[in-house]
């Protein structure tokens, strides 16, 4: 696995010049990764404390989105130069795998728990599954500055500039069950000519509501729907019919 050069960086927030950040990503001690994928091994300690929540409304909202974006371009910047964008992309998805879980995110972000004890915990999450060397030291930079209430927004806004520099489109495929995968590839198919992407990354999602079929979302923040599935099918009798809604007996 390749070294990562020591690179300066500057996170560029669309704020006033005042509120630039600039942080470096160092090379980290050599490190013993296993492939095993996985974070079965991870142990969280308990928590014994309460957390407050922040506040700051929309206001606050639109700075942290913000921040999240320029954290996410650095990273994606340094994932570019030396490339490793796709591994970095895999990186994320299991850090967003990871910080789903609530007591995982709720030890990350308490400012009662010392900083080594979190980083302990980063170099266990490396030493079972295959981080980029990179990526482990990127979170603990956001560890570091006190930023990694950010993590989630980052792993958003990183899908975001991935898809830009490597012209992918993103496709939600909702559906009752889970769908075979010659299935998803004509999906991706039809996506791709409707959009004229490069690539087309296709994200499942089960929902029973459906009752049957499936849904497609894609295009900028989602905005395009295609609906083939049977509540749709129902909604759209009902409202022919001037019935309401239909109920199904189950």
């Amino acid at each position: 696995m390749a070294a990562l050069q020591q690179t300066p960086i500057t996170f560029q927030s669309r704020s006033p010049p005042s509120t630039q950040i600039t942080a470096k990503f160092n090379p980290l001690k050599p490190l013993n990764l296993s492939f095993s994928g996985g974070f079965s091994s991870l142990k969280i300690p308990n928590l014994t404390v309460k957390l407050s929540g922040k506040g700051g409304g929309a206001a606050g909202a639109k700075m942290a989105d913000s921040a999240a974006g320029s954290y996410a371009s650095a990273l994606a910047e340094v994932a570019k130069s030396n490339g490793t964008l796709e591994a970095t992309s895999a990186d994320m998805d299991k850090i967003d795998k990871l910080f789903s879980d609530p007591q995982v995110y709720k030890f990350f972000v308490n400012p009662t728990i010392d900083l080594e004890k979190k980083r302990k915990v980063i170099d266990d999450i490396v030493s079972t599954s295959s981080l980029q060397p990179h990526t482990a030291n990127f979170v603990n930079i956001l560890i570091d500055m006190k930023r990694i209430e950010l993590v989630k927004e980052i792993v958003k806004e990183f899908e975001v500039v991935y898809n830009k520099l490597t012209d992918t489109e993103l496709a939600i495929v909702t559906s009752v069950v889970k769908l075979e995968s010659q299935h998803l590839a004509q999906i991706a198919k039809g996506v791709q000519k409707l959009t004229g992407a490069k690539n087309v990354r296709i994200k499942t999602v089960i929902d029973p509501s459906l009752v049957a079929g499936f849904t497609i979302r894609y295009g900028k923040d989602g905005s395009k729907l295609i609906d083939m599935s049977v509540k749709k099918q129902l909604e759209d009798i009902a409202a022919q019919l001037d019935i309401g809604d239909v109920q199904l007996a189950v």
